[in-house]
């Protein structure tokens, strides 16, 4: 299931062994990388949580990381190199910091575990007797989860006074418990994904050899002439690509200061066009264009990029069909764990498309798996390239093995059933392969599958009285479930993979560089959780971002009540629409290795659904009738040699995302986003 790209390298290139000689994190790299973690620490909640701008994290090639490569290469070398030339931080240095800033400008800011804090207290806030939140949360949450239950008896106080500003006073008696065992957990995801992604490195980045497109613009840009200057400027090329998104976004922000200056469309509402039948059972159709994801979308292979717009879109006639056919609307309603993303049918196409390409990935690789745990029990000596991995296979193995031991031992502590713990995790497991997947092979800045794996899980084993996930396993497991997967954009495994790739191919010592992620990780983590709690006891939650803050928060308060009263739903068609998502998975795969022509790559089905594909595909559709008119016309040939005009409009994009993210911090303008928000 290799990647078909257009600059791949040969298989006998990727399989050289490097030089011996490992580099890169040295005292420097190492201090600038922890300095680094503690400021995104320190910011990116203000800007997230708070001013609610563009996020300078909580993407695959985030802003936040691409502004400190650009930062060292134009202002900090040159001014080392007029003291020495030996003085300017090294391509294996700076790649270093770079690589350390996936894990810094991710841990702190919005998606995966950064739900917790809101998760935790919104329910209790908004528990009214109309809801009977209470009566379906106190009984069965453990009072170490949840600062509001402190002592064992229910404190309104607690979480009354996060979003409502008590004048700064954290209450730490209540917290302390919470902090430890949530922080506990989340570490253990952490080793989790970095011990998965030493063992995914080999056989996705070697013996699969996909494309990793979100790699190609921190190489180019890090990549220095004799003369200290950056190759990739030396481009014309760059520069038009780059102009052109620097003016179109340079003219929207300033027409939002100045309303006299005119804007450039990028978005056109379809809803005004969609509200006759059939057309309006499309729901949600959104247009908007983003330059940088058009650029970054040049870089993708044909059949990839594709897909990702053809399969949303046809996901999106499935609704028209069935309205057409005639079924009734209340049969093809979204269950409450889609949020409206699309129908319920199509959901669970996602959900097996899901399943199914994991199975399929586990069999590619079935050599690979079982050389890696022959080597945990000791039956095969390492190999020369298993010397240069972060760590050794039987490490990561155990370690794995470990993590998701304790991490299954939480779960069922918190009151969770064993068989639902394992399916849950499992199910995570899935998904967090699948969106790493998309970013390694498809390069998007943005996953998510749009839902939570509890919700679609309770809807094919059964919730309720007498089921699997009854009214004590529901509370602890929606409360787990919605802090930590219910928007999976900001988790790490792609950040491990992408930096066990980078330090592979550059030469960075592995080893040291995994201590200096977790060093960062620890940094930007416990600054960043700390900000949060005091931006809600000074600010008020109420006054942060809004889905983050408060409807997300109220996700375990509903599904556990949701879950506990029962559910009025069809597994058996549930199960079915699942059997048919597997179906046209594994029968995309079987084309694709029989027909050099099918088009089609599974990808698309698993991205169909969440909002980042409503959000991204006609940006993506641009990359790639751009990419398909300039192959067919000109040859590949000419595809390579405009591939850096889409590398300066993907930098000139995340360029303004800086710019217009310290302008509205000085001007303390909010809601400014130049990214899927």
């Amino acid at each position: 299931m290799a990647s078909r790209t257009l600059d791949s390298p040969a298989p006998s290139t990727i399989l050289e062994t490097p030089p011996p000689k490992r580099g890169g994190v040295t005292v420097r790299s190492v201090s600038m990388s922890l300095f680094l973690a503690a400021m995104f620490g320190y910011c990116i909640p203000i800007v997230d949580f708070k001013m609610s701008n563009t996020f300078m994290g909580s993407m695959h090639m985030p802003a936040g990381a691409i502004a400190v490569l650009l930062a060292l290469l134009l202002v900090v070398n040159p001014l080392l190199r007029l003291l020495s030339t030996r003085l300017a931080f090294t391509r294996q240095e700076t790649l270093t910091v770079y690589i350390s800033c996936l894990f810094s400008t991710l841990v702190p800011g919005r998606g995966a575990e950064n739900f917790f804090v809101p998760n935790i207290l919104s329910s209790f806030y908004y528990a009214k007797p109309e809801n009977k939140w209470l009566d379906f949360l106190t009984p069965y949450l453990k009072p170490w989860m949840v600062p509001s239950m402190h002592g064992g008896k229910f404190d309104p106080l607690v979480a009354s006074g996060w979003y409502e500003n008590n004048g700064g006073k954290i209450p730490w008696e209540a917290w302390m418990s919470p902090l430890v065992a949530w922080t506990a957990l989340i570490l253990a995801l952490h080793i989790m994904h970095a011990c998965l992604g030493v063992m995914l490195r080999a056989q996705w980045a070697q013996r699969e050899a996909l494309a990793f497109p979100l790699l190609r613009l921190p190489l180019e840009l890090s990549e220095e002439s004799a003369d200290g200057k950056v190759r990739f400027f030396k481009n014309p090329l760059v520069w038009v690509g780059f102009s052109i998104s620097v003016f179109i976004e340079m003219l929207n922000g300033l027409h939002l200061y100045f309303p006299d200056v005119p804007a450039f469309p990028l978005s056109l509402p379809m809803g005004q066009y969609l509200t006759e039948a059939p057309w309006n059972q499309m729901g949600n159709m959104q247009v908007q264009i983003f330059p940088a994801i058009v650029g970054i979308s040049f870089l993708l292979t044909s059949e990839v990029s594709f897909s990702l717009w053809f399969l949303h879109l046809f996901s999106k006639t499935q609704y028209i069909a069935a309205y057409m056919l005639g079924y009734p609307a209340a049969s093809l309603d979204a269950p409450f764990w889609l949020r409206g993303w699309a129908k319920g049918f199509v959901g669970y196409q996602q959900v097996g498309a899901i399943l199914a390409y994991m199975g399929l990935l586990v069999w590619t690789g079935r050599e690979h798996w079982k050389h890696i745990a022959r080597r945990a029990v000791g039956k095969v000596q390492a190999t020369e390239d298993e010397k240069g991995e972060a760590l050794s296979y039987p490490v990561a193995f155990w370690g794995f093995f470990l993590m998701l031991t304790f991490i299954l031992g939480w779960t069922i502590a918190s009151g969770v059933r064993w068989e639902v713990a394992l399916l849950l995790w499992a199910f995570y497991l899935a998904i967090s392969l699948a969106l790493t997947r998309l970013v390694a092979e498809a390069g998007l800045l943005f996953v998510q599958t749009g839902w939570m794996p509890l919700g679609p899980l309770a809807f094919l084993v059964g919730a309720g009285p007498g089921h699997l996930i009854d009214a004590a396993t529901a509370a602890p497991a929606a409360m787990i479930s919605s802090s930590l997967m219910l928007d999976q954009r900001g988790f790490t495994l792609p950040s491990f993979l992408q930096g066990f790739k980078l330090a592979h191919d550059q030469n960075i010592a592995p080893r040291p560089l995994l201590a200096l992620i977790f060093g960062c990780i620890a940094i930007s983590f416990s600054i960043g959780l700390f900000s949060i709690l005091r931006m809600g006891y000074t600010l008020g939650g109420l006054q942060m971002a809004n889905w983050w803050a408060t409807a997300a928060g109220s996700q375990p308060a509903l599904h556990a009540v949701g879950f506990a009263r029962g559910l009025d739903t069809n597994m058996a068609a549930n199960w079915f629409w699942v059997g048919i998502g597997a179906a046209a998975t594994i029968a995309m795969m079987n084309a694709r290795a029989r027909f050099a022509w099918f088009p089609l790559h599974p990808l698309g089905l698993i991205m169909c659904v969440p909002f980042a594909m409503h959000a991204m595909w006609i940006s993506i559709f641009l990359g790639w009738i751009s990419k398909t008119l300039i192959t067919r016309f000109g040859g590949t040939d000419s595809a390579r040699k405009v591939t850096p005009f889409f590398l300066g409009l993907a930098l000139g994009g995340i360029t303004m995302v800086i710019f217009w993210v310290c302008v509205d911090g000085w001007q303390g303008r909010t809601g400014h986003a130049l990214l899927p928000f």
